[in-house]
């Protein structure tokens, strides 16, 4: 479509943009981590990007939007990787950074407007000393609305769970787009009627979650003779309640050499963790370590890794940032050639499958690994950084791993309920049937 000068009469007062660089910028995710989706999604683009600042102007543009069958694509920071962000049939963008207000902050619970970072939430939570309790790794630019549309877990997640998990999202408001738009309040569970739904079924407008205690994580880089000694002091560890922990990340010996200078400081050939670790505890997760072998071969204060994240200061950037989906990131920047894959694996033999994923492919996936709590129990998951060849190639290694009980999200298809075990189950059509009753919203996306 094409924008006409009667939309943009009707949208008068609000903040527009329409310049080539702006509408590109604003049309596109890191959905090109994916070689299947640059090649599917790199020439898509809004025709107008709308910033609203306020409800009332969300309320109007929702109104504008319905009246004139517009298409409409909800924006965050653009930090997600399957072209949730991205607009399939032109239309506006609606960028939801302008409201990025801090609501309302109670013991244990906060909330936010849907366009606040994660990281401008933690700074305005931390006099308070509060906290989110998870993040993801694009902690600087990701919006907590846009992480409940589009994001699944983070640092953090080794102790709180996921989204998905019950209590991890308290409420969330949604505005309809009709002719008169509707505030929706939505808890409890119908909070997942929105949760990891791409932004096609309403507009977040606030989002409502519990906090937890701030601790000063102190940073931690572990090394250790193998990748199976790495996983299971991460196991261990993650198990390890008394211990309070933040991030337990797991990387095969031939990612660190990726990671620019952060990877210079494991030694070559060793695994490597990184962990966030209550600092008064640092010396109780070294122990555990040391049961596997592994050796303390970084370490960063709370107070010093604390500057690095919010003030940007110090030798490195937080490492969390070499954590989840960043290490992709990291590794594209010095291999072309490289994507990634999602995998969840089964909790009764874990390591024995990751055992026999890691010799089977060798260099061509290199395992890295992600612990967590799922529904109060220790797992982990791998974004394995993938050596890509072609797309036949790419099913054939998700065909290898589905046969050993392993499951994968398959992170190259942009169609929700196309992504495997990170769907959600809650009745998202029937909710966007009220929420978006023309059919307006991020449209192509779900798969009904």
């Amino acid at each position: 479509m094409s924008v006409s000068a009667a939309l943009i009469d009707e949208l008068k007062g609000l903040e527009l943009a329409d310049d080539a660089a702006t509408l590109r910028l604003k049309s596109r995710d890191f959905f090109w981590f994916s070689p299947v989706l640059k090649r599917q999604l790199d020439a898509c683009r809004a025709d107008l990007v709308v910033r609203p600042k306020t409800r009332e102007e969300v309320l109007q543009f929702a109104a504008i939007a319905a009246k004139t069958r517009t298409k409409v694509t909800v924006r965050g920071g653009g930090t997600g990787n399957y072209g949730q962000a991205v607009p399939l049939e032109g239309g506006i963008v609606l960028d939801m950074g302008g409201l990025n207000r801090v609501l309302d902050v109670q013991p244990g619970v906060g909330t936010f407007e849907a366009g606040a970072t994660m990281l401008d939430i933690d700074k305005a939570l931390a006099p308070e000393g509060w906290e989110l309790r998870f993040y993801p790794s694009t902690r600087k630019q990701a919006t907590i609305g846009g992480f409940v549309a589009g994001g699944a877990a983070g640092a953090g997640s080794c102790t709180w769970g996921q989204l998905g998990d019950p209590g991890a999202v308290i409420a969330v408001e949604v505005v309809t787009v009709e002719e008169e738009p509707k505030v929706i309040r939505l808890e409890g569970r119908d909070v997942l009627k929105v949760l990891h739904a791409y932004g096609i079924n309403g507009i977040i407008l606030s989002v409502t979650v519990p906090l937890a205690p701030a601790h000063p994580w102190a940073e931690r880089i572990v090394g250790f003779p193998d990748l199976r000694s790495a996983a299971a002091f991460g196991q261990t560890f993650t198990e390890a309640d008394g211990i309070a922990k933040k991030l337990v990340s797991v990387f095969d010996p031939a990612i660190p050499p990726k990671l620019g200078r952060v990877g210079k400081l494991v030694p070559e050939g060793r695994a490597a963790a990184i962990v966030m670790v209550s600092e008064p505890q640092a010396e109780a997760m070294a122990a555990i370590a040391g049961d596997f072998g592994g050796t303390v071969v970084f370490e960063r204060g709370a107070a010093d890794a604390q500057a690095a994240a919010f003030d940007g200061t110090g030798s490195y950037g937080p490492l969390y940032e070499y954590t989840w989906n960043h290490t992709t990131l990291h590794a594209l920047k010095r291999d072309a050639s490289i994507t990634y894959l999602q995998i969840k694996f089964p909790p009764e033999n874990s390591l024995d499958v990751l055992n026999c994923l890691a010799e089977t492919f060798g260099e061509e996936v290199l395992m890295h690994l992600e612990f967590q709590r799922r529904f109060g129990k220790v797992a982990f998951s791998a974004l394995p950084l993938v050596r890509y060849t072609t797309d036949e190639r790419l099913a054939e290694i998700i065909a290898t791993i589905n046969a050993t009980g392993a499951l994968v999200s398959d992170p190259h298809s942009y169609v929700l309920n196309n992504a495997g075990w990170k769907r959600i189950d809650a009745p998202q059509p029937e909710f966007k049937r009220l929420a978006d009753p023309h059919g307006l919203m991020n449209p192509g996306k779900l798969a009904v």
